[in-house]
């Protein structure tokens, strides 16, 4: 097929934005030929479930209870979970300006490589890709496995090898999806986002009915908390915080948003709050069947307040549990396959990951390798120990993240700016990310946090030899390997985006 010059047309809207090339191929039946990029297929519809169904995983129905493990009472409990999507949509909106000021896929990688430079950037890559994005995969397969496995073995726990093969199972599913279309895997989660609103619906419908029958005796001295202190009320937020992670994850694929400098920031203003209505209404409904000892001791909340309100329908709520995490697990292949697929075409990661198909338009080497780490985590007898002395560190990038607009404010004044906060909305999401990172170690200071931070810091080693000197050993060894994959898994280079 031969082009003319005049057939490639260059934009730039904005000296922060992407460049985009576009390229339009004309055959003799006049047909439109894409541009070997990433495409704008996700509307504002799917924005929405995509952070609504990362957000809502399976903890909200399996253990809620961290949150008034620490207040010990209803009322504070309920207040904690309402200030927590209140902080939850504050950093959101922070989120809100820096994508719609740098309309690129990433999330905090090209925010930082704007304001801080390339380390910081790299060691964000380095850290989410290979541990956090991975393992959060993991875990939520691992529970999916948990639950779908469990009406096979009544009055047991499943085998350990039954729920690692089926967690295995789903993880090759969810990349497979992933890497076969945006388009169905977009679908598939806004089908499991509806799936997980439905069940929330019920309960929340349960719950008022309950109230209407006057089930209000765990409300009575709702506020009296004996154990209540600044201290609880650090630890109660920092558990209910974490349970509305996953505000960011849009900011992953700007690049991919139909008019992101709208939808982005409605998506956001629609999904947080939601999320946070959930929250607290599903508590609700939960105090009104359960004391707080019953809550506490309760191995899976939901499936209690179905047993005790939808019977005979209570087999439902497991059902859902488990629509829940595969949507979750599906949103988060999604977002993962991004980051690691701008790394590769920043140079921070290997090349072959910032290939993309071009028949699926989609970064498959970056899903694959997003699955294959998730499959080595799945092996160990139990990763979730590790990963939470991991958490801290994503607080410390979203403190981060908060911290370059600031510095932005400053030094990239000619950025174009949509949507403007005011400053002292992410100067207080960095004093709460400070909190949140200090509190653990504080309040439960373990070894492992060393080994964590010195993990995340040996990526330095990584940068000096591999991007900044450019070992040429490394560079000869890693062609041939790249042609190879390439020829394989049938990808090509994306088209240049700057």
């Amino acid at each position: 097929m031969e082009m003319d010059s005049d057939t490639i047309r260059r934009t730039n809207d904005s000296p922060n934005g992407s460049t985009t090339y576009s390229m339009v191929c004309q055959s003799k039946g006049r047909q439109n030929v894409k541009a070997t990029v990433l495409q704008r297929e996700v509307g504002l519809f799917s924005g929405v479930c995509l952070i609504v169904g990362t957000m809502i995983g399976s903890g909200i129905f399996i253990s809620p209870s961290s949150v008034l493990l620490y207040t010990g009472a209803v009322g504070p409990c309920l207040v904690i979970w309402a200030a927590c999507g209140v902080l939850a949509t504050l950093g959101a909106l922070c989120y809100a300006e820096l994508g719609t000021m740098i309309t690129k896929s990433g999330g905090e990688y090209s925010y930082f490589m704007e304001a801080f430079g390339s380390i910081v950037a790299y060691l964000f890559s380095w850290t989410t890709v290979m541990v956090l994005k991975p393992s959060s995969l993991a875990i939520i397969t691992l529970s999916f496995a948990k639950y779908a496995s469990s009406p096979f073995y009544p009055g047991c726990t499943p085998p350990l090898v039954v729920t690692k093969c089926l967690a295995a199972t789903a993880i090759v599913l969810i990349v497979g999806v992933n890497c076969f279309s945006v388009k169905l895997a977009s679908y598939v989660q806004n089908f499991f986002t509806a799936a997980k609103l439905l069940i929330i619906a019920v309960i929340m419908g349960g719950g008022i009915v309950m109230l209407a029958q006057g089930k209000t005796e765990h409300f009575s001295n709702a506020f009296d908390s004996p154990s209540l202190s600044i201290g609880g009320i650090g630890l109660a937020c920092y558990n209910g915080l974490w349970a509305y992670d996953g505000w960011n994850q849009l900011n992953f694929i700007t690049e991919e948003l139909k008019n992101p400098h709208r939808n982005l920031p409605l998506a956001i203003i629609i999904g947080i709050p939601l999320v946070s209505v959930c929250y607290v209404m599903v508590n609700t409904a939960y105090f009104t069947v359960m004391s707080m000892t019953e809550m506490l001791s309760s191995p899976a909340v939901a499936v209690t307040f179905g047993d005790r309100v939808l019977h005979p329908l209570s087999w439902i709520v497991p059902l859902f549990v488990v629509f829940s995490t595969f949507g979750a697990g599906n949103g988060s292949c999604f977002t993962a396959g991004r980051l690691a697929y701008v790394s590769g075409r920043e140079g921070h990661m290997v090349k072959i990951l910032s290939y993309i198909s071009p028949r699926r338009y989609t970064p498959s080497p970056a899903l694959m390798f997003n699955g294959f780490l998730a499959m080595c985590y799945i092996i160990p007898a139990d990763i979730n120990t590790l990963i939470n002395y991991f958490s801290f560190a994503q607080w410390t990038f979203y403190g981060l993240a908060a911290l370059s607009l600031i510095v932005m404010r400053f030094t990239k004044k000619e950025f174009r700016r949509p949507v403007k906060v005011p400053i002292v909305i992410p100067a207080l999401m960095v004093l709460v990310s400070c909190y949140l990172v200090v509190a653990p170690i504080f309040y439960e200071p373990a070894l492992e946090y060393l080994y964590c931070t010195i993990f995340i810091f040996s990526g330095l080693i990584f940068y000096y030899f591999l991007i900044y000197r450019k070992v040429k050993w490394v560079i000869r060894l890693m062609r041939p390997i790249t042609m190879y994959l390439q020829l394989l898994m049938e990808v090509v280079p994306p088209e240049k985006t700057e």
